[in-house]
């Protein structure tokens, strides 16, 4: 029998103290200092570890630290401070494009809505949330990959377009709580439910989550049977 609204919605809540309990100190592993340095290394870490970034953003921002002057600096000097973050002439070219938005449409103030963040190159509404919640403290649900694995398989979410499961998550997570738990949600991703091989085993949402009976029936499903040959007899 599918699940019903209500019935999803206190699941979700429950799931939500679960990961209280499990992750009371979540928090961005970004490393930065101003919501410009944030909005940078949030561009910078599509398809790239948070890891790899702040080693990236450490000397990217010790000489371009402001609007202005990495939207002034040599496009090639940025392509080679980027590179070891992947497809780097294209977050080159979209940081500088959004450094130099900020610092001429916004007066180098990072804007502090979606509708403004997301006319940034390179801005779409995950990026604009991170921004959003973990600089100006504004609630916002960001879904990476590590949220849209987790929140499926937890059914919360049944699509995998980022901005539908976003939308089904704001129905079930109570505004107040939508940065934290997103910050929980990617921490649970990577500590837990990892893409490969979750740890089901030692899941603290394991009560209320229906992807190990569902995985167990996928293992338990019968092999199809080989087919068998016959031999016919000469005559």
């Amino acid at each position: 029998m599918p699940e019903s609204r209500e019935a999803r919605g206190s699941r979700a809540l429950r799931i939500l103290r679960a990961l209280d309990r499990a992750y009371p100190d979540a928090r961005i592993a970004l490393r930065f200092r101003t919501p410009f340095e944030l909005l940078v290394a949030t561009i910078l870490s599509a398809q790239c570890t948070d890891e790899m970034v702040n080693r990236v953003t450490q000397e990217l921002f010790r000489r371009f630290g402001t609007p202005r002057a990495l939207a002034g600096a040599d496009p090639a000097e940025v392509e080679a401070l980027v590179r070891p973050t992947g497809f780097y002439r294209q977050k080159a070219r979209s940081i500088q494009s959004a450094a130099r938005d900020v610092a001429e449409r916004f007066d180098g103030e990072v804007p502090r809505t979606l509708e403004e963040l997301v006319t940034l190159r390179g801005v779409a509404r995950k990026t604009a949330n991170v921004v959003l919640g973990s600089a100006f403290g504004v609630p916002g649900l960001a879904v990476d990959t590590h949220v849209s694995r987790v929140s499926q398989r937890l059914g919360l979410a049944g699509r995998d377009d980022p901005v539908k499961i976003e939308q089904a998550l704001t129905e079930l997570v109570p505004r107040e709580r939508w940065t934290r738990a997103s910050l929980q949600l990617i921490e649970h991703g990577r500590a837990v439910c990892q893409a490969r091989r979750p740890h089901c085993e030692a899941c603290p949402l394991r009560a209320d989550c229906p992807y190990p009976a569902r995985a167990l029936r996928g293992a338990r499903a019968p092999a199809a049977a080989p087919v068998r040959r016959v031999r016919r007899k000469a005559r």
